[in-house]
């Protein structure tokens, strides 16, 4: 180590320590020249501290040239004594703000090349760059305050959460990051085995199978912070890799699950960001949250429920709306309290988002003084009491309508919602309001395939009173399925799963999974569900994104250390790239050209 080693960090010192010699490393922040006076901003992990080097004497000519080549970002040594600030120059925003190190000595551990560009000391803001140029360059974003934070925040919340299931006597336990292919929904990232040629592992989308297979083990309580990988398509704020707490539990009910994801949230906001999360969280069936909210990961921040509309519908005059209803469709409504006053643009702007979400058009009426105006409201001038009434509407509200089938026209209106929220600013930060969502269908019909998918997975146990009925009506069959839901946010998902191979193979059959099929890309499974399995259930938390909604971040890239970005790439080391030729024979692979290459 260098003769000037650190005695202190940027962030600790404090008014107690004036008077006190101290040596700080890090990297300069900020350099103000004052004519002889040198005002250096110093800056580590931990925080921030300011150096002022007196140089204006001819004593001082070699500290003064040292301190004069300083730029951006050098890493240095400091050596000098603390002293109180005056007190008009006290920074009550900065921990060490009370404080200043009078610097004697200085040495310049490294320098730094031109900066692609500045590094924010700012918490919580980011640098000006482009995103993809701060991904280029990681390591200089991943100095600055606000990821310096994000990374101590995503410690702190792995490290709740860990104590949160000790508490509950889980164990933690690793699984394979090599295993058999096992298609879970997206596709696996395959690993060429150099030992077995022409066979691959595939990296785990999630430790589902191996976490059940460690219940019938006898292991009783599982968690572990799991890598998980999926190779979709680029969109959105998905990862290829990403991370999930996820635990399972044998012996136990839906409540038992629920009441752990309630501890192991409840911890990590408390040592995380020191919030405590209201408990417990409400539940909120499936069908009441697509009802209500038109959501199934409802934001419970703002109010605006959606209401039913549909025999308002049937008995007005607005024929496209009294169609729907007669065919057996939903129209569904939403008041937007004090907003009569959208002009037809600003409707025309949710209706353009609503029809992105499956809507034929967004109809809409106004609130006025003398009763409903504008829009379609001349087909309900004789049902206005009655709407009045089921809308609990009032001068000045805005209400916009959807007719479709019930799905699409929750969904739509939902978006809508979420939309005027947005806009108006009805969502606070830094509040949390959580819930469960349950009672999910266990089967979602594929419509382009004309075929039954798992809501969920295909190991989720459907609830008892549907067991007699599953293969005759599976629209109506509901899973013992539940997601944790926080500010719109889906940051858990779970089930209690199958643990009789009969059922399995049911399910297995409504799904179009045949013997053979399940056989093979199960097998394993399948047989030691042979030997005493025992009922189990559990749940993953997506832990990117719990971090990134208690930072108040728009994307998990920004509490992730070395994420991918949008097209699954990384700037900073060009991957993924090719393998050499040498490589390739080595793997017993050959690549065949593209169009492109």
């Amino acid at each position: 180590m260098h003769e000037m080693k650190r005695t202190a960090t940027c962030g600790e010192l404090d008014a107690a320590a004036a008077g006190t010699q101290v040596t700080l490393n890090g990297w300069v922040a900020r350099i103000r020249d004052h004519g002889g006076i040198t005002f250096l901003d110093l800056r580590d992990r931990y925080g921030l501290t300011q150096v002022v080097f007196d140089v204006s004497g001819e004593a001082q000519d070699a500290l003064a040239a040292a301190v004069g080549g300083l730029k951006l970002e050098y890493c240095v040594a400091v050596q000098g004594t603390v002293r109180r600030r005056p007190p008009d120059m006290v920074n009550p925003e900065l921990a060490t703000g009370a404080i200043e190190v009078a610097g004697e000595q200085l040495v310049v551990l490294s320098t730094c090349a031109t900066l692609p560009f500045m590094v924010s000391d700012q918490a919580g803001a980011h640098t000006e760059a482009r995103e993809e140029l701060r991904l280029k360059h990681r390591y200089l974003d991943l100095r600055s305050a606000t990821m310096q934070r994000n990374l101590a925040l995503r410690h702190h919340a792995a490290q709740a959460m860990r104590e949160a299931l000790n508490s509950c006597r889980f164990l933690e336990i690793e699984t394979p990051t090599l295993m058999r292919s096992t298609p879970e929904g997206a596709r696996d990232f395959v690993v060429p085995s150099r030992l077995n040629p022409g066979s691959f592992y595939a990296l785990p989308q999630s430790p589902q199978i191996l976490k059940q297979l460690l219940m019938l083990s006898g292991c009783d309580r599982y968690y572990q912070l799991a890598r998980c990988y999926r190779d979709e398509d680029a969109r959105g704020d998905r990862q290829p890799e990403f991370t999930q707490l996820d635990f399972e539990m044998t012996f136990v009910d839906q409540d038992d699950v629920l009441e752990v994801l309630e501890a192991a949230f409840a911890a990590a906001f408390r040592d995380g960001i020191g919030h405590e999360l209201p408990l417990p969280f409400p539940r909120i069936p499936f069908h009441d949250a697509m009802n209500r909210y038109g959501s199934d990961r409802p934001d419970l921040r703002f109010e605006l429920e959606l209401r039913d509309f549909t025999e308002l519908a049937r008995a007005g005059d607005f024929g496209i709306f009294k169609k729907a209803a007669e065919r057996g469709d939903t129209v569904k409504a939403l008041r937007a309290p004090g907003l009569a006053g959208y002009s037809r643009r600003q409707v025309e702007e949710l209706e353009e988002h609503a029809k992105t979400y499956g809507a034929a058009g967004l109809a809409w009426m106004k609130c006025g003084a003398d009763g409903l105006e504008s829009g379609v409201s001349r087909f309900y001038q004789a049902q206005q009491a009655e709407i009045y009434r089921a809308l609990d509407a009032e001068p000045g509200d805005l209400l916009l309508l959807v007719a479709a089938p019930w799905r699409t026209a929750c969904t739509a209106l939902g978006a809508v919602r979420t939309e005027l929220a947005r806009r108006e600013g009805l969502a606070a930060a830094g509040v949390f309001k959580p819930c469960f969502v349950t009672d999910f269908p266990l089967f979602a019909w594929n419509e382009e395939e004309q075929r039954w998918d798992a809501e969920h997975h295909m190991f989720s146990n459907p609830q008892a009173q549907y067991l007699d009925s599953l293969e005759q009506d599976p629209a109506a069959v509901r899973g013992e399925l539940y997601d944790a839901v926080i500010n719109g946010v889906e940051l858990a998902s779970g089930s209690i799963r199958i643990h009789d191979p009969a059922l399995q193979r049911r399910v297995f059959a409504i799904l179009g999974v045949s013997e053979e099929e399940a056989a093979q890309r199960f097998g394993f499974m399948l047989d030691a569900f042979r030997y005493g399995p025992p009922p189990h259930g559990g749940a993953a938390i997506g832990f990117d994104r719990t971090v990134m909604l208690m930072a108040g971040e728009a994307t998990i890239r920004d509490v992730i250390a070395f994420p991918k970005n949008t097209w699954a790439a990384s700037p900073m080391d060009n991957s993924p790239a090719r393998l050499d030729t040498h490589q390739l024979a080595e793997l017993h692979l050959q690549v065949r050209p593209t169009a492109d290459s």
